[in-house]
């Protein structure tokens, strides 16, 4: 302990009881400060001022009873040691609060001084022990994470010269093949890509243990990211004779998630179920709604396969775990694809799991949140509790001089995103999640607080800042268009939520529409750069 007295909370409501153990505790050692509360919620609340080094815990209380007493303690301070006083020898009890992370359980009237001073310093020694044995954890955890990155990102290189010289020679650019050099250098090939694959998954397995894996979410359709899945895994599932499905309900909306992200999951999934299921099966990939969870999709993956183990099931998701009972040929993964598909779809915010018989199939499915439009809009478009008297629609739409795209398209369109963002007020305007949107390009929506005139001051300030950046003219053209919105003239009698509500889905349409670049009621005169300042200066004052 340090040089100062060790804080001890005790919280106990039987005025008898808690004055017998200050009484054990005195006894103990004068070098103790003692604080008592008769509640959970005080014990709480003074934990949250200052932590105390042990809680000494009746289990029932006023506000508070049996185990769900520790739980909530726990919870609120998990470093600190915890001792159970309580007037049951209920050993049932006490292997649970054990069990969970309490550190001694005492029965009241069946301890002296001595054995209170006994509890308490070794509770106090065990929880110090386990704090050095996982700090000890976490930093063996950032060597052994550190070095799969430093040796993932050294492989890279040689890999990849290994990979870009077998695709020559397979294309017959170093000369002709005979059929045995032919046969030998495509095994060098696939072998080196599902190493490619294997590397990928540890760098991306990495960033997820460091916290460091991001989702940018937008504005998507489900059945965009099933679609461009199975187009992806289409010819491997023929090669191996089995059926490739989708099932999309057309009541599925746009859904708020990152569509790059979904399709890894997809893949992750999709893949799985074609290595695990015989030749004339079939994989099923699925988007419902459930009305018991009405601000999510369910998107599942079913497969007629071989099944999971009830042992396996509740480890499929665990870093490097591979099913002992998969056969050779299937395991050609470092057992990572299911983590990394679990964190991506926790940082979605849903959840992930699976059901499965053995002999009967698999189905894994998880879950991601509808676009709910009202939610970003409400603080925006709304003020003083009333609907705002003018809102405006920027669209800037980014499509690409080439299809497939040229250079870094994600980088093209971050950079475009930035200087949207630079272009517009915080408080009085926002850029809702883009409208993905594949080959086609990105349109980007700007809802303004201003009538039409401003509206088009806001679209010719982005028009001017695009038409600036080097970085976006080699690769995509743009066009900024903006509308002013008819709001609801019919309000009375209806709440604020309401009208928001009808504000967002004239906005929604829009967005589902596809593509088309939203139409200017009426076309500008080309405007020279005075103009052009004096609208936006203009603009400025009006606001």
């Amino acid at each position: 302990m340090s040089d100062e007295p060790a804080h001890v909370l005790l919280i106990e409501d039987n005025p008898g009881d808690a004055d017998l153990v200050r009484l054990r505790l005195v006894e103990s050692s004068s070098d103790l400060d003692v604080s008592c509360v008769d509640r959970l919620s005080a014990g709480l609340e003074s934990i949250n001022q200052h932590q105390p080094s042990l809680v000494l815990l009746d289990l029932n209380l006023p506000d508070s009873r049996g185990a769900e007493t520790f739980r909530k303690v726990l919870n609120k301070a998990p470093g600190v040691p915890i001792v159970v006083l309580s007037g049951q020898d209920d050993e049932e009890l006490a292997n649970k609060a054990v069990h969970q992370g309490v550190q001694d359980y005492l029965v009241k009237g069946d301890f002296d001084s001595k054995q209170l001073s006994r509890a308490m310093r070794y509770a106090i020694e065990r929880q110090s022990l386990l704090r050095s044995l996982d700090m000890s954890r976490q930093q063996q955890l950032k060597f052994k994470d550190e070095f799969l990155s430093h040796v993932s990102h050294e492989l890279r290189t040689p890999l990849t010269s290994i990979h870009q010289f077998a695709t020559l020679l397979l294309d017959g650019l170093a000369g002709e093949l005979n059929p045995e050099q032919r046969e030998h250098l495509a095994t060098i090939y696939r072998s080196a890509n599902q190493l490619r694959t294997m590397i990928g998954d540890l760098l991306e397995a990495t960033r997820a243990e460091g916290g460091k894996m991001t989702v940018e979410p937008r504005c998507v359709r489900s059945s965009d990211m099933i679609h461009e899945a199975l187009a992806m895994l289409r010819a491997t599932a023929q090669e191996k004779g089995v059926g490739l499905e989708a099932g999309i309900d057309s009541r599925v909306p746009l859904l708020y998630a990152d569509p790059d992200r979904v399709s890894q999951i997809l893949v992750n999934l999709v893949e799985n179920g074609i290595k695990f299921t015989g030749p004339e099966g079939s994989v099923m990939v699925k988007a419902y709604l459930v009305d018991a969870d009405p601000d999510f999709v369910y998107i599942s993956v079913a497969d007629t396969g071989r099944g999971i183990s009830p042992e396996a099931k509740s480890l499929i998701f665990e870093r490097l775990y591979q099913d002992p009972n998969s056969i050779d040929n299937s395991r050609k993964g470092l057992g990572l694809g299911l983590y990394i598909s679990k964190e991506l779809v926790r940082l979605h915010g849903g959840r992930i799991w699976v059901e499965s018989e053995l002999g009967h199939g698999s189905v894994f499915t998880f879950t991601l949140s509808l676009f709910s439009l009202p939610k970003i809009l409400l603080p925006v478009i709304t003020e003083a509790g009333q609907l705002k008297e003018s809102l405006s629609l920027v669209a800037v739409q980014l499509t690409p001089f080439c299809n497939p795209h040229v250079g870094n398209w994600e980088a093209t369109r971050q950079t475009c995103l930035q200087l949207i963002r630079a272009c517009v007020l915080p408080d009085k305007d926002i850029v809702l999640p883009s409208l993905s949107s594949g080959a086609q390009g990105e349109v980007f929506t700007v809802v303004a607080s201003t009538d039409e005139h401003g509206a088009r001051i806001v679209a010719e300030r982005i028009q001017e800042r695009l038409e600036l950046c080097r970085q976006l003219k080699p690769s995509c053209a743009f066009r900024v268009s903006s509308l002013g919105l008819q709001l609801p003239t019919d309000r009375i009698g209806k709440s604020l939520e309401k009208l928001v509500q009808e504000v967002a889905d004239d906005i929604t349409r829009w967005l589902a529409q596809g593509l088309q670049p939203i139409h200017i009621s009426g076309e500008q005169p080309e405007m020279d750069k005075s103009e052009r300042g004096a609208k936006h200066n203009k603009r400025g004052q009006n606001e």
